[in-house]
């Protein structure tokens, strides 16, 4: 794994291959390896980023002043791109959806594509019942430590309020033990996810920061999953139609985390966006 140095702490990364950037990002309670199974299947002549945000699953606690809020981690995933200085990026988003606001932000000057797979959106935030057990464990005294030993648990972990309703297949043990490790050994991982799970979130600003989406200028691909409860089948046909070069594709039989249900057509409908020519240009 590389570092960086930002205004909030060191942020971990792993990268993969040369060409465009593609920046892989993650969601609450996981890291990078979420997008394992996808990233062999991905076509080459793109460099692959896979930042771990500070959403639980790190290694390197933050600055204790670090602002973690959503709009502090907003401004992390742009200072992220500005400290590795990359131009032209495809910006994939998955579960956690506050990298969508960097166009409210005024922050999306380094994106150049989106793809959205199943994430927060408009006023989805914390999402359904696995994002409300997650910000009511937040607020109790022990209550992630206790979650995240509940995760480990392969029958409670299948319960619709951690991650039953995330993934249609069973999350690997192995992938769940990496995923809570940080959070069980080290109380300042624990601070950190705190400080985002009780920010402010007004529910007018989630939406408008949504429709700002509908200023940005690049292609972009909405690629969701219609069986999911989690993040509603309404919300990726909206996100579509905000998006002045949005398309819409769908991944049957996945829940939210549909690179660890379906891959294989995760990475194809992914690649085919990423090799496709803008509308207007000659076929590669």
């Amino acid at each position: 794994m590389r570092e960086v140095e930002l205004a909030a702490g060191v942020v971990e990364y792993d990268v993969t291959g040369s060409g465009p950037p593609v920046v892989l990002l993650h969601g609450l309670l996981m890291d990078h390896t979420v997008w394992d199974r996808v990233l062999p299947l991905l076509p080459q002549g793109f460099t692959y980023v896979r930042p771990v945000l500070p959403l639980g699953s790190h290694r390197r606690p933050m600055k204790p002043d670090a602002d973690l809020t959503l709009r502090g981690q907003v401004g992390l995933v742009a200072d992220f791109l500005d400290a590795l200085d990359l131009d032209a990026v495809t910006l994939v988003h998955a579960d956690w959806g506050g990298a969508l606001f960097l166009t409210a932000h005024g922050r999306d000057h380094r994106v150049a594509r989106q793809v959205i797979l199943p994430c927060e959106a408009f006023d989805n935030f914390p999402p359904g019942l696995p994002g409300k057990m997650v910000t009511l464990a937040a607020r109790m005294p022990g209550g992630l430590w206790f979650a995240a030993r509940q995760l480990r648990v392969g029958p409670l972990r299948r319960l619709p309020m951690l991650f039953g309703l995330m993934a249609r297949r069973p999350v690997p043990d192995e992938l769940i033990r990496r995923w809570t490790e940080p959070l069980l050994r080290d109380p300042r991982i624990r601070r950190d996810l705190r400080s985002y799970c009780n920010g402010p979130l007004d529910r007018a600003e989630l939406v408008r920061h949504t429709e700002a989406l509908s200023r940005f200028p690049g292609r972009a691909l909405v690629l969701w999953s219609p069986d999911n409860r989690v993040m509603p089948p309404e919300h990726g046909h909206r996100l579509t139609r905000l998006l002045p070069a949005g398309q819409y594709a769908e991944v049957p039989h996945a829940y939210v985390l549909s690179m660890l249900d379906e891959p294989e057509t995760v990475a194809r409908e992914i690649g085919r966006f990423l090799t496709s020519p803008a509308p207007g240009e000659p076929p590669a």
